[in-house]
Formats: structure tokens, C-alpha cells, sequence
């Protein structure tokens, strides 16, 4: 139960587009179409479901203070966490190359697509913000923050895919040629947002 009240809290209660606001540049120029949003979106997720728990095992056996007293009692004293900004995105890049190979590979023309923003998640706020949370709540266990990272993911691809279906069916509509395009957007982003955040007092 403590599992899925963390997973749903990651998907709508602690959205990271929504309540957090984070990951905006890549949402709002790859939201244009599904398609696109789509991919980018499962890019997310994969990143963060393999990044947060790799994280929690640097962050626990390796980087806060007393981490390494597995090898030996004597390196109880040593604090790494300074390192922690520098691990977390060096695992994050390196796993965004990885995700970057595969679509090239079996989708290229997702690859064209995405252009620039599919190597840019390594540098994406909301990727880095779930191993920063992660860090910040001391989750118990590798599968809780497991699950964080993928209920994350998955909030951050429901928004992206969500703003690009309306962006496709309002690009015919009659908007205001002073609110189309980045204009709409973001009005509905922010009513969006005052939605999932009327959630953030509800205890699952």
C-alpha cells in the first residue's frame, strides 16, 4: 500500500510539471504534437525509473556520512555528500546516452523528431529534481524510491502527452493571434497546474 500511495502521489498529487513546475523548457518545445510528447515522455520515464534507485544506492552506500562503514567500521567518520550533484548528474548523463543510442537505433525517425531535447534530459531540472527529492525524503528502501522515480516519470509524460493534445486540437481553433502558440500554452499549463495542485492536500 505504501508503494502505490507513493506512486500516485508521484503521478498527480507531486506532479513534477504541475506542482513543481520542473522540466518547462523541453515540455513546452516538444509538447506540439503527441507523437513527439509521447516519445520524450517514455525517454522520462526510463531515465528516472533507472536514475532515482541508482542514486539511492550512491546517496546510502556511498555519499552521506557513515555510507562506507560496509567496507570497514574505520570509514564511519567519512562524509561524501559533497560529491553528491557531481554523482547524481554524471549517472543521469550517462544513462540519457544510453536512452539516446536506443531510440537512434530502433527509432530513427523519433530520433529526428527530438532533436536536440532527447540528449538535453540530462540536463533536465525534473530528472535531477527526482534524485534531489529522493535524497530529501530518505526513502527506507531502493524499492520505494523506485517507485518515486517512476511515479514521476509517469506524471511528467501524462502532462506532456495532456498539453500536446490540446495544443493539436487548438492549433485549428479560434484563439487570439496574440495568445497562439507559447501564449495558450502556458494559460492552460497554469490552470492545469492550479488543478493538480488542489490535490496537494489530500492524503492517499
Amino acid at each position: 500500500m505504501e508503494y502505490l500511495s507513493i506512486f500516485v502521489k508521484g503521478i498527480f498529487v507531486e506532479n513534477m510539471i504541475f506542482a513543481y513546475f520542473l522540466g518547462m523548457c523541453s515540455y513546452l518545445a516538444v509538447s506540439k504534437t503527441v507523437k513527439t510528447a509521447n516519445g520524450l515522455g517514455l525517454a522520462v520515464i526510463f531515465v528516472l525509473g533507472i536514475t532515482v534507485p541508482i542514486n539511492y544506492l550512491l546517496e546510502n552506500y556511498v555519499l552521506k556520512e557513515g555510507a562506507l562503514q560496509w567496507i570497514d567500521p574505520a570509514y564511519a567518520s567519512i562524509n561524501l555528500s559533497f560529491l553528491s550533484f557531481i554523482m547524481f548528474i554524471a549517472v543521469i548523463a550517462s544513462m540519457v546516452q544510453l536512452v539516446e543510442m536506443i531510440v537512434e537505433k530502433f527509432a530513427p525517425a523519433l530520433y529526428g523528431a527530438l532533436g536536440i531535447f532527447l540528449p538535453l534530459i540530462a540536463v533536465n531540472c525534473s530528472i535531477l529534481g527526482g534524485a534531489l527529492f529522493m535524497q530529501d525524503r530518505q526513502y527506507p528502501s531502493i524499492g520505494e524510491a523506485t517507485v518515486f522515480g517512476l511515479g514521476s516519470g509517469v506524471g511528467w509524460w501524462l502532462a506532456i502527452v495532456a498539453i500536446a493534445a490540446i495544443r493539436e486540437k487548438i492549433r485549428y481553433s479560434n484563439v487570439p493571434a496574440p495568445l497562439k502558440g507559447l501564449g495558450i500554452t502556458f494559460i492552460i499549463t497554469g490552470l492545469m497546474g492550479i488543478a493538480f495542485m488542489s490535490f496537494m492536500g489530500i492524503e492517499i
